[in-house]
């Protein structure tokens, strides 16, 4: 079948959104982001909603759940997290979405999703959910009979290439209109589909959460992209229905979009125009983890560009990472990195100005041979979101709302140094070898005992000067700043 494609000019769609969009492309040199996010990865509901005081006392302020919708679930699914035989269930089965209720067997039930979100309240932390609109289940027959008939019948669910895999994702009309990994391709862009899925947001709203990470966002059409014309679609519209912008069949979001936080995964690519998603949400900085990951391998910072953030969009509005679930559990990208490394990398990340951190959590038990550790679906991941040098960093960002950062980079590359303004600074060593420290600061003359080890350093005429122990971060703090 061949495809028709109708394009709208860039330059229309800015007028069209003039006055309306956010400006996420604008750097404000005078923005802070507080924000820390937990990605308790696999965690079920009952596990998040148990270890909340611990999420809280570790100075997170989000919760990222994995995808609540009804998924694929093949008899005898939902235990291991893993599972070469295929048998006791995988993780990204909860990927593959067979209907937009509440409710699967690896996150748990509408009521334990409910009393999670209880205890989400109580310690006042933002619970954000995983959602993914692209696409349905692999096998076309579990999705269900709701479902399809919500949408207008199955005929009607996806586009009219959905079913052909993408073979050039540098292509936008495969990109966006074909299977990516072989998923059969929503039609995002018919009413009925936007309407029940605009239910499902608004009933998750209800329900307390306070917002979303959109999974393979960068699927899914802008206005400059090829419209599938053959399915009867006139424009790529499904960003402004869920963002609130326009409504639809009577539907509409059922909160101010700008009191939610959103974030798309456009994983950044030749010919993705993150211009224009910047207009709808925050995004991924998946080069910039990239980035970091390199560091961390090399042990060195030497001829690489950690200060900057890889991406054309404004850093403040970035979702920023060490590494991702995709990174670790897919491709296995990270998975190789010592949860040492990870942890210098997350202190240096999330002691810095901008964007917004995500810490991936690893599953229990997890080792450098062993990447799914007790391989138990739905069971609390590793420790290391509670250790505390990780929880001393995320109160340290919030501590540091208002002040600007400084990035120093120490002459063998080893140590990295982010101060802000004159009340904070963050040391990070991220080598095997102590290391001494002779970098400038902005912290005033004095000495500063860490917040997490006691150890002291000292600043004269503003060089900071010390010794740091091999792959540790310290957080030096001015006398009038205390961490809560």
């Amino acid at each position: 079948m061949t495809l028709k494609t109708a394009l709208l000019s860039t330059g229309a769609f800015l007028c069209v959104l003039s006055g309306t969009a956010k400006d996420r492309m604008t750097v404000d040199p005078n923005a802070t982001n507080t924000e820390t996010i937990l990605h308790a990865w696999s965690w079920n509901f009952p596990e998040i909603g148990k270890n909340m005081k611990a999420i809280a006392d570790a100075g997170f302020t989000m919760v990222q759940t994995s995808p609540v919708q009804h998924c694929y679930e093949p008899e005898g699914s939902g235990k291991k997290i893993f599972d070469d035989d295929v048998t006791e269930g995988n993780w990204y089965y909860y990927y593959q979405p067979t209907d937009w209720k509440v409710g699967n067997n690896i996150v748990g039930t509408r009521e334990q999703m409910k009393a999670m979100m209880d205890s989400a309240a109580k310690y006042n932390i933002k619970v954000i959910v995983d959602v993914l609109p692209n696409h349905t289940a692999f096998d076309v027959d579990a999705v269900s009979d709701d479902f399809y008939n919500a949408v207008g019948g199955r005929d009607k669910m996806f586009h009219s290439g959905g079913l052909n895999p993408i073979n050039n994702y540098g292509d936008r009309e495969q990109c966006t209109l074909w299977a990516m990994g072989g998923l059969p391709d929503v039609n995002t862009e018919n009413k009925d589909f936007q309407k029940y899925y605009l239910e499902f947001v608004n009933d998750l709203l209800g329900m307390g959460v306070k917002g979303f990470r959109y999974d393979t966002a960068k699927h899914i059409g802008v206005h400059s992209d090829p419209v599938d014309t053959e399915a009867g679609v006139k424009e790529n519209d499904f960003w402004d229905v869920v963002t609130g912008r326009k409504s639809v069949k009577g539907v509409k979001l059922a909160m101010p979009y700008d009191s939610l936080f959103v974030y798309g995964e456009v994983l950044q690519d030749k010919g993705v125009p993150e211009d224009e998603y910047a207009d709808y949400m925050g995004q991924t900085a998946s080069g910039y983890g990239h980035v970091l990951r390199e560091m961390l391998e090399k042990r060195n910072a030497q001829g690489l560009d950690v200060k900057g953030f890889h991406h054309q969009a404004s850093p403040e509005y970035l979702t920023t990472w060490v590494e991702s679930h995709d990174t670790y559990a897919n491709a296995h990208e990270s998975a190789h990195l010592t949860d040492e490394q990870i942890r210098q990398g997350w202190v240096y990340l999330t002691a810095r100005q901008y964007g917004t951190p995500l810490f991936f959590s690893r599953p229990a038990g997890s080792t450098r041979k062993n990447y799914w550790g007790n391989n138990v679906l739905g069971a609390r991941g590793n420790d290391e979101f509670m250790h505390p040098e990780v929880a001393a960093v995320n109160k340290f960002r919030m501590a540091m709302n208002g002040q600007k950062e400084t990035v120093e980079i120490g002459d063998n590359g080893q140590v990295l140094l982010v101060n802000r303004g004159k009340k904070g600074a963050a040391l990070v060593n991220i080598s095997q070898s102590a290391n001494k420290v002779n970098l400038p600061t902005t912290l005033p003359d004095g000495t500063y005992k860490d917040a997490v080890y006691g150890k002291e350093f000292k600043v004269k005429k503003g060089i900071l000067t010390g010794i740091v122990a091999p792959e540790r971060s310290y957080i030096l703090l001015a006398k009038n700043v205390k961490l809560k």
